[in-house]
């Protein structure tokens, strides 16, 4: 599905932000990226995306290289992203950003569904504008929704528990798990361990550079024996 090559990105000379990055997520897997803050793993994700180009490395979809596709490009290949701190739109209804997102007019009933299935009582939301009066937390699971709203080959969420209440984070886990059940694949960046226990594999990332990558049952008690005696508690679960 996808399989990434010795990726090394840096914002300038003297700062390598990812540094020799491999790894793959095969059909219908879900991979859980995770590690300390300002290790790289947003960075990645965006690179994966093509918001960022790497400066060294490949990056294959279906074995097709799409190292240097665009944002654009990746999209209609089948790639889905939902950003760490979603982008806002004065002046375009949450109904209108949706149907963008599903690349097609959705109808009140399926925009309605969409909002629900994200924690979010839909008709309230439906002719808002995605704008600064909308909180953090409500325009990442609008963003979310968005995703959603349409099937890809690859989803990739960046930290989806960020500003999310308990209630909602738990409907945020309800459907990754349905989409992890229809064989979708995807890569989520979580500190979270109930989001960590729902990963196939889990990629560890420190100092822009992997520590360990391997299958659940392998790396999660070594991130909980490290985590252990300084683990701190939040709205979506325990910290990692």
């Amino acid at each position: 599905m996808l399989r990434v090559e010795g990726l090394c990105y840096s914002a300038s000379e003297k700062e390598n932000i990812l540094q020799d990055i491999s790894f793959k997520v095969d059909n219908g897997e879900m991979l859980v990226i995770t590690g300390p803050n300002g290790g790289g793993k947003s960075t990645l994700a965006k690179v994966l995306m093509g918001i960022e180009l790497p400066q060294k490395g490949h990056i294959f979809l279906e074995n097709k290289e799409i190292t240097q596709e665009t944002v654009n490009s990746r999209a209609k290949l089948g790639i889905g992203f939902a950003f760490q701190q979603p982008p806002r739109f004065k002046g375009m209804t949450i109904h209108r950003l949706l149907s963008i997102a599903a690349g097609r007019e959705l109808s009140e009933e399926e925009g309605c569904d969409l909002l629900s299935g994200v924690g979010l009582c839909a008709k309230e939301y439906l002719m808002r504008e995605a704008d600064q009066t909308l909180s953090g937390g409500e325009m990442k699971r609008i963003e979310i929704a968005g995703v959603l709203a349409k099937e890809h080959k690859l989803c990739i969420f960046d930290e989806p528990e960020a500003g999310i209440d308990l209630w909602s984070f738990s409907m945020l886990l309800k459907q990754f798990e349905s989409l992890h059940r229809r064989k979708q694949a995807l890569i989520l960046i979580s500190h979270q361990e109930r989001i960590i226990r729902m990963a196939d594999s889990i990629l560890v990332i420190a100092d822009g550079k992997i520590n360990a990558w391997g299958k659940r049952e392998v790396i999660l008690p070594q991130l909980l024996d490290n985590a252990c005696s300084g683990c701190r508690c939040s709205e979506g679960g325990r910290e990692v």
